[in-house]
């Protein structure tokens, strides 16, 4: 019997779909690699195809088995389309060699593809540096080989906290109306999340797409790191430094779609669409208008497998979140889907052949560094998402605990704060099959057409009430609020925490790329940094809360206990409080009642010190919770108490005297 039937005796009654999951990995992986050869062994596309400089010139390798020739185009040969052709190998392979210096470091090249009488353009597949002419729009390959080694000096490197995430786009890390870059995003927004407290870095938007507004999340370029953000060696340079500073580095890896895009995209290729994507409609992503892979295909694995396997070697990143998880794990994609039963995972629905890839990519990425981290981006709940592979999971490390904004949005939008009901966040932050990253707001939360959660809470009152000394129901409401939903979600919700950068400030409206509907404008796609450095204002108050909220996670190592443990909940006085690496977390969510010497329940009968509170002055607040030790000894009363002043709209952590 598998091991995950015996944890998850709920998953009984299908076995044999449990089963069928594990045969087909087994099946897969015999079907790449003999059973003494490690599937790292496998994954090296990367190593044989694109540019590669020989002692005697370069070597340029395609795979196009549908294609009848292909021809390499470029300023080397005056841009000569046919100029310049290809030799076939076996299997659908393709390679041309060019003495001496014919091509060059940056070199800009295309490929050409034959098929019948037609000839297209295109990017090479494997092309690790792409550039576009912002004047044509155009894009280009420059050819790129590491000829000289980087000076990596983070050969001791890991990370195993738990991880304590800044989602980061490096574009818009700017405060001025432009792209920033990667050595920017280094020397300027890595020592902030080093003073913030957050150990792992999550870098969107790095491979290689045609439309700045899409987020990252159409990729044309798998190898590629964006070139809107500068050169490989940049993107090194950020990962070096914040290993240096001790902070791990996760790619936002999209293996879910492509691009449709035939000139920058892998699209039609070699002339057909089944070179790496399912024919037809089961080929097309109904909602995002993308490409589908064909994940049965060995060769689609080997260039996906080796993907993983580059960005891990070349750049050194520390794992990765999987975009678009739930979208591969269902033929249906998910879409309008309840997962309210378990029947809902194990139908003909399930795409086992996504399954089978996922289960392979977190073995592979195990192989290359063991200390790596995987997230996966699924909203359904999977079962055995986050079990080991051995186990009949699929490997993750985590996965993110998306229902959680979904709550906080709803419930600002939708429910007067009296009645929330904090029975049903409980559930919501505690219930969960698998270790989760809680949080309260991505970057998905606030695209455009959507607001920061600050924004949500306040409104237009940010615009003229944000100064320091200002207190109008409306900013006093969202100030408080916006400090307990995050304490709240960082504390009980998850085994990792996770913010979008500008958010831990409280960074106010919502983010829009440049684009003609807005006149090409940067003003949303950037991060005024300003707002929370001005001591004038209360952005800096809700930074210093969310530093010491992150820094206090991490000194008692509250994620080291997998759950929070409920020690009292008084829904009609909106109480609640728990503890967590033995700390105790207080919440009065009452929008207007004060409570004093409320008694609330603890574990140990020791003194108790509040290490801080949302109402402190330091963050914003009116400075009402005092900051003296108080006793768990209450005379009269059965079991340990505290008493505690909680003032309305106020949360407080408490730490034990001797701990």
């Amino acid at each position: 019997m598998l091991r995950i039937l015996k944890t998850h005796p709920e998953l009984q009654p299908y076995e044999s779909d449990l089963e069928l999951r594990m045969r087909l990995y087994k099946d897969k992986k015999r079907q790449l690699v003999d059973d003494k050869t490690p599937l790292s062994s496998f994954a090296n596309a990367h190593h044989w195809y694109g540019f590669h400089q020989e002692p005697d010139g370069w070597v340029y390798r395609e795979w196009a088995p549908a294609a009848d020739q292909l021809y390499l185009t470029g300023d080397f040969n005056s841009w000569a389309w046919t100029k310049t052709p290809m030799t076939r190998l076996d299997n659908g392979n393709w390679e041309l060699k060019l003495p001496g210096n014919t091509l060059q470091q940056g070199s800009r090249v295309m490929t050409i593809v034959r098929n019948g009488d037609r000839l297209t353009q295109h990017i090479p597949l494997f092309a690790r540096r792409v550039t576009q002419d912002w004047v044509t729009q155009s894009w280009c390959c420059e050819v790129w080989d590491d000829m000289t080694p980087y000076p990596w000096t983070d050969q001791d490197f890991t990370c195993d906290e738990a991880p304590l995430i800044y989602e980061a786009h490096v574009g818009m890390s700017s405060e001025e109306y432009r792209i920033a870059t990667y050595r920017e995003f280094a020397d300027n927004v890595l020592p902030h999340v080093q003073d913030a407290g957050y150990n792992t870095v999550q870098l969107m938007a790095v491979m290689e797409h045609p439309y700045y507004g899409s987020f990252g999340y159409q990729v044309s370029s798998f190898y590629a790191a964006s070139s809107r953000f500068g050169y490989p060696d940049d993107l090194k340079y950020l990962v070096n430094k914040a290993h240096a500073m001790g902070i791990r580095v996760l790619l936002d890896v999209v293996h879910s779609h492509a691009v449709g895009n035939t000139l920058e995209g892998i699209n039609l290729f070699d002339g057909t669409s089944y070179q790496f994507f399912h024919e037809g409609p089961e080929g097309d992503h109904p909602a995002w208008g993308t490409k589908l892979f064909n994940y049965a295909k060995p060769e689609v694995l080997h260039f996906l497998l080796s993907n993983l396997k580059f960005w891990l070697e070349e750049y050194h990143f520390d794992g990765f979140r999987f975009d678009g998880v739930t979208s591969m794990l269902y033929h249906d994609h998910g879409l309008g889907v309840a997962f309210s039963d378990l029947s809902k995972y194990f139908t003909m629905n399930t795409d086992t052949e996504a399954v089978t890839y996922l289960q392979l990519a977190n073995e592979l990425i195990r192989q290359v560094n063991p200390h790596a981290l995987t997230i996966a981006e699924d909203m359904s709940g999977m079962p055995g998402m986050c079990e080991p592979i051995a186990d009949g999971g699929i490997g993750f490390d985590a996965r993110l605990g998306m229902g959680i904004p979904d709550l906080w949005i709803r419930w600002v939008k939708e429910r007067r704060d009296e009645d929330w009901n904090l029975g049903e966040v409980w559930k919501e932050l505690t219930f969960r099959n698998a270790p989760t990253i809680a949080y309260v707001e991505s970057h998905d939360q606030a695209l455009v057409g959507d607001q920061t959660m600050m924004f949500r809470l306040a409104g237009a009152a940010m615009y003229d009430q944000m100064s320091a000394d200002c207190h109008t129901q409306v900013i006093d409401r969202a100030i408080a609020l916006h400090k307990m939903i995050r304490l709240l979600t960082m504390a009980a919700g998850g085994t990792g925490y996770l913010t979008f950068m500008g958010n831990e400030f409280g960074h106010p409206e919502w983010i829009d790329f440049p684009r003609p509907g807005n006149g090409n404008s940067f003003q949303y796609c950037r991060r005024q940094w300003s707002l929370m450095t001005n001591p004038a204002l209360k952005y800096q108050g809700l930074y210093n809360f969310d530093h010491d909220m992150i820094h206090t996670a991490r000194r008692y190592h509250i994620f080291k206990e997998g759950w929070p443990t409920l020690q009292y909940i008084h829904e009609d006085q909106h109480v609640l409080a728990f503890e967590r690496g033995g700390l105790l977390f207080v919440f009065n969510f009452s929008p207007n009642q004060s409570y004093t010497d409320y008694p609330i329940p603890v574990s140990r009968g020791v003194d108790y010190r509040p290490l801080f509170s949302t109402d402190d002055t330091r963050y914003g607040g009116f400075g009402r919770v005092g900051h003296d030790p108080v006793s768990a000894y209450v005379p009269g009363m059965e079991g340990n108490h505290v008493r505690l002043y909680l003032p309305a709209r106020t949360a407080m952590v408490l730490a034990p005297t001797d701990l």
